[in-house]
């Protein structure tokens, strides 16, 4: 099995873009939601770029790393089925669930934003965009620590990073409201 190791590098590879599509996609979100609000013609011309955007993020990079790093994952666990029988991976599978239903939810997002169905604020979609930092944070430790028995300890952690992304938030939006360039 010497090809185990570059099946390995694909899956994080394809991890990583994923990711990194999910950690962008909100923020255009973001973006099309203020564009929407603004008056005629930086509405029309802000939102027909930002579309497409988003487009090429979602169809271009997401959605294929999506389906590459699944397919790359899924062949690692045919080559090591034993990955199958740990408690940490039955943890981190749980999240790549929880991970593809935020995926599919974004994916709603960005199919009502394509429409000019603007459902939710900008606030929200910034809050919305930690929710994969959340799941990476969880996986990434799992994956290098190997245990799902310090749950305590993880979800004082999870807990704790919530907090620090809230109030970071906060501070950012103090900011925003007094000076709107921001």
């Amino acid at each position: 099995m010497e090809y185990y190791n570059y099946i390995k590098a694909f899956h994080l590879i394809f991890v990583i873009t994923w990711f990194a599509g999910l950690f962008y996609i909100p923020r255009l979100f973001v973006y099309q939601i203020e564009a929407f609000h603004k008056p005629s013609p930086d509405k029309e011309i802000l939102g027909k770029q930002l579309k497409l955007m988003a487009k090429r993020l979602w169809f271009i990079i997401t959605w294929p790393s999506a389906v590459l790093a699944t397919l790359f994952a899924v062949w690692l666990l045919i080559l090591q089925p034993y990955w199958l029988q740990l408690p940490w991976m039955h943890v981190k599978l749980a999240f790549v669930l929880l991970l593809f239903i935020y995926h599919l939810k974004t994916h709603q997002y960005y199919k009502q934003l394509q429409n000019d169905l603007v459902k939710k604020t900008s606030s929200f979609m910034r809050i919305w965009n930690e929710g994969a930092t959340f799941i990476l944070f969880a996986v990434v430790f799992l994956v290098i620590l190997k245990s799902a028995i310090n749950w305590v300890w993880g979800i004082i952690g999870i807990i704790a990073l919530g907090v620090l992304i809230m109030l970071g938030f906060k501070v950012y939006k103090n900011i925003r409201n007094k000076n709107p360039d921001a």
